[in-house]
């Protein structure tokens, strides 16, 4: 509507006019807001291309979500940083960005661009360059597979055992996975000899296939391309052959590390410099669009940014130049802001600002001015709508209302009615005079426009309606943890029987004339164990809790394993019996059952600016549920720092207050709880909620009286550091306390709480993630709520992995503070760390530095931590500390050495500091290349390079993370029991025993039973090449324990790797009759020539006739101590079919003395 409004004014027609040919037109006087509504009605009007310059990434990104909720589709093409320097590893997020762009710019996908000025005038792949190295491939086609996988080499994709992200490949059988950037889910393409037979979508996290494609475009995955290795150091040779003299000794000095890594067949991460040698004819992402509507938005700020960019940016190249990193020749990489005003001229260019300024640089052929005024965006209370719409209307203006999700539009369309207004939710009403229009979607911001008589205006949250639709698909599969998967030689295990032992390979071996493979464990001394892989179950992977090197291998045979599993049975018994009591005690305590949900509860959580993630509404309605019962709860929040339990929680406390009680929240230190009160404060604005704080950040005055607040009542929310618990603070009536960061309180503070608080809601907030397999052997015991999914406005961190170099920091250094940004510098030695201060002050000079440990005590660190926030420190030289601190939004470089002595999970936790705003972060992981790199340290260092390059290692990371969370969750005495079996080993004694104790039927679990035919039961390496595959799917199917799964499990590898050859199905076979054979009390089974014997615990007179009967007389039995049953096998049975048909016969007899007790 508003659209037909503004196309009829003369100012909307001037502007479309002067588009029509090329060169630029200036137009002034339209906010942000009102410029997104008008570039949605030039493109849809016009049908041309947008491609929209901005100052920064951020204004491009608001930008690109206006005008999608205004219906086209746009993407952001980001700037990147080059890398130059020798790399060990890199993630390549952003190449990975730009290049989606241009692989939807050329299928035609997009109507709009928008770009920051420093990515347009990055140089990237010319388009012709572009589209022959793309490959469309469709069911039907014949496309040799060799020459696909030279195809994918050639267009910088990666080869890896298994997809997990962009720009990679693998290949299995007549399987091939890729993942080309632009796609939003990798394709698995199938193939019958060298014809495609299918193509489809799989998902990452589980690897199965989702839905059919009918054809894919393999985009390039690199924006500097030469092809393989060979064909590369050819390119760099001729490039040195042309040139003479001091240039050639230059070239050559630049070139040599890289080409003899090429020459080694290895392609280096850094090629960027070589882009001028690669492409003679440079091009911008401009040369990818076709006759596109070219809008500098902003023009002062697009002046002023590109401008600190190229100073930055030259201070940079002169760096590298002189140390002979670059030299002539290797510097094309940008264009300048003279290259932009000739591009203006060239295309029909729309140059637009809020108010009149200069455009010297500009010829300009028209001069617009359109005056608009922004609109504040309302909170979603009516009763503010109607104090911007009535004035608005009574002047005749025609109104377009974005309402957020069609359910809110619906929801506002019914209550406009109701006051009496001229409502329509109709896409293309007919504008007139005071109609008001509701519309799905959100904008950043409203305008009204004077000359056309409309106004739009929008509710305030943001993040988008797909995004959320896209996480739900994904949340299938939480359990990807499986331990074994991700193991390699050299890793530790446990073995349920025999301890601790260390991983060696799998060996295949033929015994008694059949073929099967074994995982190799070594043992203390020359012990060696040969595990066949039906019993995978009996091991899991051992995380060794401190440092590897002190892991002791267990002796085969020996009796201290037994020792220790004796032990932590019976430890887990105690903890399950005690859990059990005091689970009964809180059954039996009465709490106070809070009323159900009012409008205003519904209110305050409107007013929450984002859009709320599953995980957080899931916890939300747990808690609720929790409150209303009539005992007190007891529930743990955990996520990882930042996914938004804080907003969980005060809700919670809101609902609290509602229900006329106090709520107390309880923080580790004085700042969080600053932080939490102020967070409080902002919240509750709009509510009569008078909110308290008890810290030392108030003097005893103010203390004084938010204590007499407490005990009149007329406190409602109180935020404290343990002062709280001090004897003199009274409530007058608390129903619900809220402990942030549980894991950092002492064991005696939290006895204190329980006893103060006995009969109040309870709700902890925990950092450390939990594992879901603790969580569900402990529930029914302790209620737990788990978030995992990150808020949508994350942007992923820039990581690299390089040897400490004083140079590159100080330019990384140096480029934070540029934009204003502050730095974390991570140095983990307390000893030393004011010499390393010193080091860095010298490397940024004039950069405030601040100095964190944790040696400091809480007063000393508090200025620190507030200086911080206040941005009087630049950069923050600190210990691991961070890990648990406070949240800086501003910090966006992380600067690790020594990264290599850190755990992965660490690494992970900590890099989670950064990028907790909308802006990009950067990540250096530095090693020192010592003489010698020990062992331990090199395979971190590995990992930490997949790790960034891959994301891959976040599993391990995840792993263990959980292992650090289940081991505060169960306290100190019970962490010691847990690192003497293992983590897997430990969860499955302690589920054992609370089922024991509540009394449950205990479920015999199949790794207790074995079995031992003469079956070839393996998996080829034909079949499935990769070892951790392999493993993986051993463990699939170790893991079978219906014949569901055992489908579900050849689904998946038909899926993954085609169709399974007989000795794989039979491995799912075995693995299926040790569960029918435990179920039935047989707990192992062996075949000596042709004769089955299977060892029962017990054996009566009724079975042995029953089975005689059944199997006529090739049965023969014994009783005594050990009962067991022999069985012949024919000519041509096979073993496992007989297995099968003699364990049915069991199980019926069974059953039949169980429907008829007489017959015993």
């Amino acid at each position: 509507m508003y659209e037909a409004l503004l196309k009829a004014t003369p100012e909307y027609q001037k502007i479309a006019a002067s588009l029509a040919s090329p060169g630029p037109a200036a137009l002034f006087g339209l906010p942000p807001a009102g410029r997104a509504l008008l570039y949605a009605a030039l493109s849809k009007d016009l049908g041309r291309m947008l491609c929209i310059v901005t100052p920064g990434e951020a204004e491009a990104t608001r930008l690109a979500e206006d005008l999608h909720a205004l219906g086209l589709n746009t993407a952001v093409f980001p700037p990147r940083d080059l890398m130059l320097r020798p790399v060990e590893g890199a993630g390549r997020e952003y190449e990975y960005r730009r290049l989606s762009v241009l692989g939807q710019l050329a299928g035609g996908r997009l109507q709009a661009v928008c770009a920051p000025a420093e990515a347009l005038l990055q140089y990237t792949v010319p388009r012709q360059d572009f589209l022959t190295n793309t490959l469309t491939l469709k069911p039907g086609t014949v496309y040799n597979r060799e020459q696909l996988i030279a195809r994918l080499f050639a267009a910088g994709y990666v080869r890896r055992s298994q997809v997990d992200g962009p720009g990679q490949f693998s290949v299995r059988g007549d399987i091939l996975d890729v993942y080309p950037p632009d796609m939003r889910q990798p394709a698995r393409i199938e193939y019958w000899d060298d014809e495609i037979d299918s193509i489809s979508t799989f998902d990452l996290l589980t690897q199965r296939r989702d839905s059919p494609l009918e054809k894919i475009h393999l985009s390039p995955a690199r924006e500097v391309l030469f092809g393989d290795t060979a064909q590369t150091a050819e390119a760099l040779r001729e490039a040195q052959k042309k040139a003479r003299g001091k240039r050639r000794t230059a070239l050559e000095q630049a070139m040599a590390a890289d080409l003899a890594q090429l020459d080694a067949g290895q392609m280096p991460e850094a090629m960027d410099k070589y882009y001028g040698l690669r492409y003679p004819a440079p091009a911008t992402l401009l040369e990818h669009l076709d006759s596109p509507v070219l809008v500098l938005d902003e023009v002062g700020g697009i002046r002023d940014a590109q401008k600190a960019t190229e100073y930055r940016r030259g201070e940079e190249i002169t760096g590298l130049l002189e140390e002979g990193v670059l030299c002539p020749g290797l510097d094309v990489f940008y264009q300048t802001m003279t290259d932009l005003s000739l591009a203006a001229q060239q295309h029909s260019a729309l140059l637009c600002e809020n108010f009149l300024r200069g455009m010297n640089e500009f010829r300009l052929k028209d001069l617009i001015n359109a005056d608009a005024h922004s609109a504040p965006n309302w909170a979603g209370d009516l009763a503010s709508l109607q104090e911007d719409l009535d004035p608005l209307l009574a002047q005749g203006y025609a109104v377009a209302l974005f309402a957020g999700t069609p359910k809110g539009a619906a929801a506002l369309t019914r209550d406009l009615a109701d006051k009496g207004y001229a409502v329509s939710m109709s896409r293309d009403v007919r504008p007139t005079k005071g109609l008001v229009q509701v519309l799905p979607g959100h904008l950043h911001g409203g305008c009204t426009f004077p000359f056309a008589h409309a106004a739009v205006l929008s509710s305030r949250r943001h993040g988008t309606e797909e995004g959320a639709a896209e996480a739900k698909k994904r949340k299938k599969n939480k359990n990807a943890l499986s331990s074994l998967s991700d193991i390699r030689p050299g890793d530790y295990v446990v073995h349920q029987n025999n301890g601790i032992g260390m991983y060696a390979g799998i060996q295949r071996l033929e015994v008694q004339g059949a073929t099967k493979d074994y995982l190799k464990i070594q043992y203390a001394g020359a012990d060696v164990l040969y595990v066949p892989v039906t019993q995978l179950d009996l091991l899991s992977r051992y995380t060794a809790p401190g440092d590897e090197s002190k892991v002791k291998l267990a002796k085969l045979g020996g009796a201290e394993w037994k020792r220790t599993r004796a032990k932590v049975k019976k430890a887990t018994e105690d903890m399950a019996q005690e859990l059990i009591e005091l689970y009964a005690r809180r059954r039996q305590a009465t709490g106070y059952a809070f009323p159900p949900d009012g409008d205003w509860q519904s209110d305050f959580e409107a007013r929450f600016e984002y859009d709320e993630t599953d995980d957080q509404l899931n916890a939300t309605a747990e808690i609720k549920q929790d409150m209303e019962k009539p005992w007190p709860m007891d529930r743990l929040l955990c996520g990882d720092v930042g996914v938004g339990k804080t907003e969980v929680a005060l809700r919670a406390a809101f609902k609290c207050v509602m229900g006329g009680k106090q709520c107390a929240l309880l923080a580790p230190t004085t700042l969080l709880a600053w932080q939490h009160y102020n967070s409080i404060l902002s919240r509750v604005e709009a509510f009569p909620v008078k909110v308290g704080l008890l810290s030392r950040f108030r003097t005893p005055k103010q203390q004084k009286e938010t204590m007499r607040g407490l005990q009149a009542g007329s406190v409602d929310i109180v935020v404290g550091t343990h002062r709280l618990l001090s004897k003199d603070v009274r409530f007058h009536d608390l129903g619900l306390v809220i402990i942030d960061e549980e894991q950092r309180f002492g064991v005696k503070h939290k006895e204190k709480l329980k006893e103060s608080f006995i009969g109040v809601d309870m709700l902890t907030l925990s950092a450390t993630p939990i594992p879901r397999t603790l969580n569900m052997a402990m529930s029914g015991i302790r209620d737990m709520s788990t978030i995992e999914q990150p808020p949508f406005e994350r942007q992923p961190v820039e990581t690299f992995v390089l040897e400490y170099n004083d140079v590159i920091l100080a330019e990384a250094i140096k480029k934070e503070l540029a934009r204003g940004g502050q730095v974390y510098y991570l140095h983990n030695r307390v000893d030393n760390i004011e010499a390393t201060a010193a080091h860095v002050s010298q490397m940024a000079p004039g950069a405030r530095v601040g100095i964190a440990h944790g040696k400091m005590t809480e007063e000393e660190l508090n200025p620190v931590w507030q200086h911080l926030l206040n941005g009087e420190i630049d950069i923050l030289v600190c210990t691991t500390l961070i890990e648990t601190g406070i949240d800086v939004r501003n910090c966006n470089t992380l600067i690790i050495e020594d990264a290599d002595r850190m755990g992965l999970a660490q690494l992970y936790q900590i890099r989670g500091r950064v990028g907790r705003s909308g802006r990009k972060a950067y990540a250096y992981f530095t090693f020192r290349r010592d003489k010698t790199l020990t062992d331990v340290a090199q395979k971190r260092l590995s990992a930490i390079r997949e790790f960034t390059a891959f994301g891959s290692g976040f599993r391990i990371a995840m792993r263990d993370l959980q292992i650090r969370g289940a081991g505060s969750l169960l306290g100190h005495s019970q962490h010691g029991h847990m690192e003497a079996v293992g983590y897997d080993l430990y969860v499955k004694m302690l589920g054992q025993a609370i089922a024991r104790a509540k009394g449950e039927p205990i479920r015999r679990d199949k790794s207790e039973c074995l079995v031992d035919l003469r079956v070839d039961a393996y998996i080829p390496e034909k079949y499935i090449s990769d070892g951790s595959g392999r493993i993986e799917a051993y463990k699939r199917i170790a893991a079978i324990q219906t014949p569901e799964d055992a489908a579900d499990v050849l689904d998946e590898l038909i899926d993954r790797y085609g169709d399974p050859p007989p000795s794989v199905s039979d491995l799912v076979n075995v693995s299926l009759a040790r569960v029918q054979a435990t179920a039935v009390g047989v707990y192992e089974v062996a075949q000596r020539k042709d004769v089955l014997t299977l060892q029962l615990e017990q054996l009566d007179v009724p079975m042995i006739r029953g089975l005689l009967i059944a199997f006529d007389g090739r049965v023969t039995a014994g009783a005594g101590a050990k009962p067991y049953l022999s069985v012949t096998l024919r000519p041509e049975e096979k073993p496992l079919d007989l297995l099968q048909s003699v364990l049915a016969g069991i199980a019926q007899v069974q059953a039949q003395q169980a429907s008829d007790p007489n017959k015993k």
